[in-house]
């Protein structure tokens, strides 16, 4: 007999709908995770929320043909933050990044330095993107550790975050 709690009546049915009619991936991350590159997500710990391994994939996808040190630069602009700046600004500058996509500079077969855009979100082809859903996702913050219920990740990046209830 199935229980009736949280877990099984909001966030199994949450992803499942995104798996079943929308086509994420989805995973069960409680007490389950593994750390490192061939960890569940790939994280080196649950201070990270980017995930990094799908990120580089989906760059890779979307912006082929491009030498492993672009795709690198792509990734650490992507992760990289600075304390001293604003959240207002800290979120417009990744919002460009992800809306006109990231300026990473390179050598190009000759010895030039080329400057290219890789984009992280392919907005004319869903199809091109990663989907993924994780539930009960552990986050260390600076004071707290978190157990998030679903966070929805595309290409690596968190974009969805869903707080489940039971009705009493």
């Amino acid at each position: 007999m199935t229980h009736l709690n949280e877990d099984t009546l909001a966030q199994q049915t949450t992803t499942d709908y995104l798996r079943d009619e929308l086509c994420w991936e989805t995973i069960y991350a409680y007490n389950q995770e593994t750390f490192g590159p061939d960890g569940l997500l790939g994280r080196n710990s649950d201070r990270e929320v980017v995930l990094t391994r799908y990120l580089r994939e989906a760059l890779k996808k979307i912006n082929p043909n491009f030498p492993e040190t672009a795709y690198d630069e792509a990734v650490r602009q992507v992760v990289d933050y600075s304390q001293s700046q604003s959240m207002l600004s800290s979120n417009y500058d990744k919002y460009k990044l992800f809306k006109d996509g990231v300026l990473v500079s390179f050598q190009g077969e000759h010895g030039e330095i080329k400057k290219e855009r890789l984009k992280t979100f392919d907005f004319n082809e869903a199809g091109n993107n990663h989907f993924l859903a994780v539930r009960e996702l552990w986050v260390q913050g600076d004071l707290y550790r978190r157990r998030m219920d679903i966070v929805g990740f595309v290409n690596g990046i968190p974009l969805l975050f869903v707080e489940c209830k039971k009705y009493p």
